[in-house]
């Protein structure tokens, strides 16, 4: 009968492998220690010494463009720091000056809604008549206040992903120095000439009483009718088409009262067309003379039930 084996005949098979000495924790704990880290690099100033240490080198310069002081980060904002972070501190790490100097908008719609949701609706109240200039004032204190506490929010909430920056001295739209930094910039395209007084279509909040910027404009899709218009060549100057018609197509038959004129390209090859065979009702009728570019001709006489025509002659874009 053999001996049972003694616990101590055991082998311990982790002695057995080749592996690498490490301080490192077996588990990473990182909910735990990136707090320490984070206050690791604020200790030792980690931002300055970078610029110490990369001091006469090229500067690698990141413009980010900046978010709203408007409320807590979410996911796009840590996205698009990250990235960003990943960018500077690669460029700082290949031999470059790569600092970052964080800022935030200040200004527009997005401030002023969260101010009227606030300060005014949820409370119910109205928003100010802005033809009241105290009125107007007031509110540009309030949506400047409340700038200033989400500004700081955000930059702790930023600071909390890791990001490497000038943290004590960002900038922001609304800091008065900015402001007349704008002034003296603008004032520098009055006194070159390049300023200019012109026309431009500005979209118009009738609920917020406010412009809109482009970027706030959200658009519905909308299946638009299409219009076929035929405009008859009435000028002497083109005897030549006397009796035909020029064919335009819109989605938008709204702007034809204020039509001034139809554009012709010298890129673009043109024909004199005549209707030979159309039903009684269509509106190109028989014998009518249509100025068409070639390449939409067939296209066209399909979708206007014109069942026969011919081309009289091609006609260059020049003499149109």
């Amino acid at each position: 009968m053999s001996e049972k084996p003694q616990k101590s005949d055991v082998s311990d098979y982790s002695k057995t492998l080749f592996l690498p000495q490490t301080e490192f924790p077996m588990r990473a704990g990182l909910p735990q220690r990136e707090p320490d880290i984070l206050k690791t690099w604020n200790k030792i100033g980690l931002y300055e010494r970078l610029r110490e240490a990369s001091a006469g080198r090229p500067k690698f310069v990141l413009h980010d463009g900046p978010p709203y002081a408007n409320g807590n980060i979410h996911i796009g904002h840590a996205l698009n720091k990250i990235l960003k972070d990943v960018v500077t501190k690669s460029q700082q790490m290949l031999g470059f000056d790569s600092n970052y100097v964080p800022g935030w908008d200040c200004h527009g719609l997005p401030i002023e809604w969260k101010i009227e949701e606030e300060n005014y609706r949820s409370k119910g109240k109205t928003k100010p008549d802005f033809r009241d200039s105290t009125a107007m004032v007031a509110f540009r204190k309030e949506c400047r206040a409340y700038a200033t506490h989400w500004l700081d929010v955000q930059r702790e909430e930023f600071k909390r992903l890791g990001i490497i920056g000038d943290w004590d001295h960002p900038y922001a739209t609304m800091s008065y120095p900015a402001e007349a930094q704008i002034a003296r910039e603008l004032m520098k395209f009055a006194a070159n000439g390049t300023l200019y007084r012109g026309s431009k279509p500005v979209m118009w909040s009738v609920v917020e009483k406010t412009a809109l910027a482009e970027a706030e404009v959200e658009y519905e899709d909308y299946t638009s009718d299409t219009v076929w218009v035929k405009f008859p060549v009435t000028s002497p100057a083109h005897g030549a088409f006397a009796g035909a018609g020029v064919v335009i197509w819109t989605t938008t038959p709204w702007t034809l009262p204020g039509n001034r004129a139809i554009s012709f390209s010298p890129k673009i090859a043109y024909g004199l067309y005549k209707v030979t065979d159309a039903p009684a009702d269509n509106w190109a009728k028989n014998g009518d003379l249509l100025i068409l570019a070639d390449a939409v001709a067939e296209a066209v006489f399909k979708q206007a039930r014109v069942t026969a025509y011919e081309k009289v002659r091609d006609i260059p874009a020049g003499t149109l």
